[in-house]
């Protein structure tokens, strides 16, 4: 079933102020330098006889070809590290969904090197030395400098790896599978040291003991500066509080939040936060809530759907709560958007970042469109909201209600155009437009397949998936 709002008359808004918009050769920046470090320590790898000892064959070569998969694991890791580290820069020109793929890319990739190293380097010693390679590795572990604390931090990623993989995720809650991926850090931190102690690539070389000490200080102290530092300096200083609750529909709740200098906190329409409140047990956990509304300098909105995670606390706060964040993050911005068609599609939750967009960005009468996808019209949230956008802001708004149609769409049951028609139906301007995509991981992924078939070019595609 489609419903629509038609527009009403209204002004265009105003110019909004906010950061500018991120430099497109940050993001090529970024992606030479982490390229650059894999090519740092393959480098130092050959000039301290890597590639020699290949030639040399024999267990010397397995040995050498070991440390080569150790030293690209170790980078990656570090890497790894540092796209979750909330670097600013970062974060802005890539934005989360970006940085989660590569940190889950380079998890995995770097646990796999990881594994082949210490089977090469095993085989290769035991090869030196005429021993049964499960003896050598019992012997490297316990002889060797670092290895016992290698072996811990090794036993700490496997946790962190097995717990990653979907199907694990799935049957877990999203506090306890967070609290379990912090024990990444403790891997990283235990498993490194050991190639600086006893790795035969930096013995003598001041130049390898300099370049991975400078890296791993790099990883830690951007976690300290930007996980730690940083927030801590920004609930200091604005000290958010509850000021009150309200149902927005079945399930679905908002908390207006109040505090000090909120005009200079740099949170931008389309951002989330990390959130905990100080409400009782369970306060440390955080969870991701996107602003529902536009900042104003005064308050602050979220809108939580309970998901049985612990987010149905949410319905229960009291006015006056302490309130802890890490933030703002995200790349759904209007920082690229200076006017012309709109177009923002939406499904269930995924409506709060979209609905705080219309409150900030600076479209005239007639050139936004939005369209609400949910399961039933009872889940239809903000809709005096939503109604007074299409009266006084010009906004098309167009509900689409009704059970999920097949795997791969994202319209509702019932309707007879293709993904891409319907879209090309509901929203004429798409190709021309700025397009802005939020909800479920699956149903985001066939809007943005759609709406690059009806011509969208993939620089105005801003996505903001709602999955962990």
């Amino acid at each position: 079933m489609t419903i629509t709002a038609r527009p009403g008359a209204g002004r265009k808004a105003p110019p909004v102020s906010g950061p500018s918009a991120t430099p497109r050769w940050w993001a090529d920046a970024v992606g030479v330098v982490a390229g650059a470090t894999l090519l740092v320590v393959t480098a130092l790898w050959v000039s301290h006889g890597g590639l020699q000892s290949v030639g040399n064959g024999g267990p010397g070569a397995i040995s050498s070809i070991g440390r080569l998969f150790g030293l690209w694991a170790s980078d990656l890791l570090l890497l790894q590290v540092l796209t979750m580290a909330r670097v600013p820069f970062a974060e802005r020109a890539f934005g989360q969904d970006t940085l989660a793929r590569w940190h889950r890319w380079s998890g995995f990739t770097s646990f796999w090197m990881m594994v082949a190293h210490i089977v090469l380097i095993t085989i290769g010693y035991a090869g030196t030395a005429r021993n049964n390679p499960f003896a050598q590795f019992w012997t490297m572990i316990w002889n060797f400098p670092g290895m016992l604390l290698a072996a811990a931090g090794t036993l700490a990623l496997i946790m962190v790896v097995v717990t990653s993989i979907r199907a694990a995720r799935r049957r877990l809650r999203y506090e306890s599978w967070h609290l379990l991926h912090l024990y990444a850090y403790l891997g990283a931190g235990l498993a490194l040291p050991h190639q600086l102690w006893s790795g035969s690539d930096f013995a003598g070389s001041g130049w390898a003991a300099t370049y991975w000490w400078t890296l791993w200080g790099v990883a830690a102290g951007s976690v300290l500066l930007f996980r730690l530092g940083l927030p801590l300096l920004r609930n200091r200083r604005h000290r958010l509080v509850v000021d009150r609750v309200v149902t927005e529909g079945p399930g679905m709740t908002s908390v207006y939040l109040t505090g000090r200098d909120l005009d200079r906190l740099p949170a931008r329409a389309g951002q989330f936060f990390q959130w905990r409140f100080l409400d009782g047990p369970g306060w440390t956990r955080s969870h991701p809530f996107s602003l529902s509304a536009a900042p104003d300098g005064d308050q602050l909105r979220i809108t939580v759907k309970d998901s049985g995670d612990g987010s149905s606390r949410v319905a229960t706060l009291k006015r006056g709560t302490r309130v802890l964040v890490e933030g703002p993050y995200g790349k759904l911005t209007g920082e690229s958007y200076h006017g012309g068609p709109l177009v923002l599609l939406a499904c269930g939750i995924g409506i709060t970042p979209l609905l705080s967009l219309l409150g900030e960005l600076p479209y005239a009468p007639g050139e936004a469109t939005l369209i609400y996808r949910v399961r039933s019209a009872d889940e239809i949230a903000f809709r005096p909201e939503l109604e007074w956008f299409a009266q006084k802001r010009g906004v098309r708004v167009t509900y689409l209600v009704g059970p999920r149609a097949a795997d791969g769409s994202w319209l509702p049951a019932g309707h007879r155009d293709t993904d891409v028609d319907a879209l090309r139906r509901l929203a004429p301007s798409v190709a021309e437009a700025e397009v802005y995509l939020c909800g479920p991981g699956a149903w985001t992924q066939a809007a943005h397949s759609a709406a690059r078939a009806a011509g969208a070019p993939a620089a105005r595609l801003h996505t903001e998936l709602f999955s962990w």
